[in-house]
Formats: structure tokens, sequence, C-alpha cells
């Protein structure tokens, strides 16, 4: 197996560095200049998804690259995602995803939320009028045809409590590959990590230092005292430690960021090592979940009233 990829139960590898290309607030050539320099700087998992804006760059910027023979397609790992909006139908979702990106399949294709929308809410943040019951069998039968028709090497989930992937093993054919959730070291998710390595599913974690810079993020986690003291000692950066952190706990790692430096800084958190010492002063940290999902929750037309539903209980 190559050095920096974890194995999937699909087989398959995944790299355990990946760049996260949410870029509402970038334009487009933005977003494709911060792929070609991330390619450059060894970064070969890019996570997108239909909600976030970014295919069109992201494929744009991957495609030049494979054609002047930068990268090769086979070693770059694309993750897209399934809005609550497209559940009625995987297939031609996946479909118009790659034909956004101009690919013919991608890596991993993920079920973004456990929520189904009405067909035309495809933005951020649904009306109420929007939701739909949740019928997880009939989307799960859809994301396992996108696999069966070569569209995707793998599927997964993201925002998924224990709970909700055990009823979808219920009935699954294929167990999901990946879950993506939050996590860093101010939400570490133990239960979750536990629960999905028995079960042979890969954590992947969005927000690893706590998403600063987007609108919703919170820069605790890298200016958090133990965070600054284990950098510290270590001549890191704090983004470093938060990321060597999840590596240590076998997750990869999602980061975002379009700076230059910055993003160098985060590839070199691969070179740290934390010790035991270092890990059992993070264990300490209060624990706060960030992304906690509201805008998902209501009383009347959703199917979770309370945000204790929404992750049943992990929160």
């Amino acid at each position: 197996m190559k050095r920096n990829q974890a194995r999937l139960n699909t087989g398959k590898t995944i790299p355990i560095l990946g760049m996260g290309t949410y870029s509402y607030e970038n334009d487009r050539e933005t977003t494709e200049r911060a792929v070609h320099m991330a390619l450059q700087m060894g970064y070969r998992h890019f996570d997108t998804a239909k909600v976030y804006g970014s295919e069109p760059a992201v494929g744009k910027a991957l495609t030049e690259a494979i054609g002047a023979r930068v990268v090769e397609r086979e070693d770059i790992f694309v993750t897209s995602k399934l809005w609550g909006s497209d559940h009625h139908d995987p297939v031609s979702a996946l479909n118009q995803t790659l034909q956004t990106l101009g690919m013919e399949y991608i890596d991993m294709y993920l079920v973004h939320w456990p929520v189904k929308l009405k067909p035309w809410a495809c933005y951020a943040v649904p009306m109420e009028d929007d939701f739909e019951p949740l019928d997880l069998e009939t989307t799960w039968y859809g994301m396992e045809k996108c696999m069966e028709l070569g569209l995707c090497r793998g599927i997964g989930v993201s925002n998924f409590s224990s709970r909700k992937i055990e009823k979808l093993l219920d009935f699954a054919s294929l167990a999901p590959a990946v879950n993506q959730v939050e996590m860093h070291p101010m939400w570490r998710q133990r239960n979750l990590r536990q629960f999905c390595g028995d079960h042979r599913i890969h954590v992947s974690a969005y927000s690893p230092l706590g998403g600063p810079g987007n609108s919703w993020g919170s820069t605790a986690v890298v200016e958090d005292p133990i965070i600054q003291s284990i950098a510290l000692k270590h001549k890191a950066t704090p983004a470093q430690v938060a990321l060597k952190w999840g590596l240590t706990k076998g997750a990869s790692v999602i980061v975002k960021s379009f700076n230059h430096d910055r993003m160098k800084e985060n590839m070199r958190a691969h070179k740290l090592r934390l010790d035991d010492g270092d890990l059992l002063d993070i264990e300490q940290m209060e624990e706060r979940k960030i992304m906690r999902g509201e805008f998902l929750v209501n009383e009347t037309t959703s199917p979770y009233q309370t945000i204790q539903e929404l992750w049943d209980d992990e929160i």
C-alpha cells in the first residue's frame, strides 16, 4: 500500500490528507488555482459536493493537470456528495456531477446528510417546505446502483450517527466505505470511531481544524492553549498538531485552505510525531461540536424535531 494512504473496505485506498474545496465565497478561478497548487504540493484527494459550487472548478483543474501529465487519473481520489434534493435519483445526480466535473467516474460518492429534500431544494439551507420523509433504503439502493454502473469506485455517508449507520446496515447490500464527519481535538468522536472501526467503515474528518474561515467555523481548536503548547513543544503549528491528532486516530483529514503557505504547512503535518503525553493532554480538552446542523431541524416538516434526534444523542 502506498505511503500516506488508508485501506477501505472496498479494497481501494484513500489518501489520508485531502483538500476541501467548499468555495461558496471564492470565485471559480481562485478554486482552480488552489487545486493546481495543491497538486504541485502533493495533495491527491480532492473533496467536493454539488452544494459547494466547486465541482466545475475542481473538475477543470484536475482535467488540465491530467492532460498535462502532471498527474495520472489513477493517482487522484475525488469525493463528491449526494445532496438531499437528489435522494429520489442518485444515479441521475451522479451523472450530473460527472458531467460537471468532466470525469468518467469519481472515487467516492457520499450521502451528504441523512435528510431528503424536494427536488428543487438544491441550496445549502432548506426552507421548512423543502423537507420530505427520509427513505434511506431507496436512497441507498440508488447509491449501490451508482457503484454497479461504474460511476463511482466507492459509496459512503456523511454526518451519520452510529445509530443511523446501524439502521442502514440492516438493509444495505454494500456497507458504506466511508463516514465523513466533523472531527477534531475538540470533537473527538470516540464512540463513532469505535463503531465505524468495528464495521470496517473508514472515518474521514471534515473541519479537522474546527472550520476557521468558514462562516459557521471557529478558531477555538487552533487557539486552544493545549494545542498551542503542544505546537510550541514540537516547533510545529497548531494546525499541524490538530491534523496529526486526527491522523493518529486512523482517520483521513479533509482540510480546506486556498492559501499557499497554509496548504504547505498542512501537508507537513505528516512528519510531526505526537507522543502519548500529547494525546493524553488532548483528551482533556472540553468537547464542543461546531457544525451542529440546526438548519436541518424543525418541529413540523423535518424528520428531526431536535438536534438530539439528528445526531441520536451523539452531541
